[in-house]
């Protein structure tokens, strides 16, 4: 499994449009193949941040999602609105067993 993790700091005037765009990708990119999970979440300590979390079956998977073009669409959308990122962070994870 791929796991990739990655945050963006809105502005304050922007942040409800970059929510709604956020929501909108994950919503999309829950529906490709391979995808296990995808979500982002506000950060308690900074309510301006946005956190993603997602889970890919595989790379092959994972560089299909970053090829549609509604992906490269969300990054584009971004600009002007966000104050950073911190990258997209991609592990590959093994699942142990309890």
């Amino acid at each position: 499994m791929i796991l990739v993790t990655g945050s963006i700091l809105a502005r304050e005037d922007t942040f409800a449009d970059v929510r709604r765009l956020c929501l909108e990708h994950v919503e999309r990119s829950r529906k490709e193949p391979g995808c296990i999970s995808h979500a982002v979440h506000v950060d308690c300590q900074n309510p301006l941040r946005l956190f993603f979390f997602e889970q890919w079956a595989d790379e092959p998977a994972l560089r299909a999602h970053f090829a549609v073009e509604g992906s490269r669409e969300f990054v584009r959308s971004l600009k002007g609105r966000i104050v950073e990122t911190t990258g997209t962070q991609i592990y590959s994870a093994v699942s142990i067993a309890r």
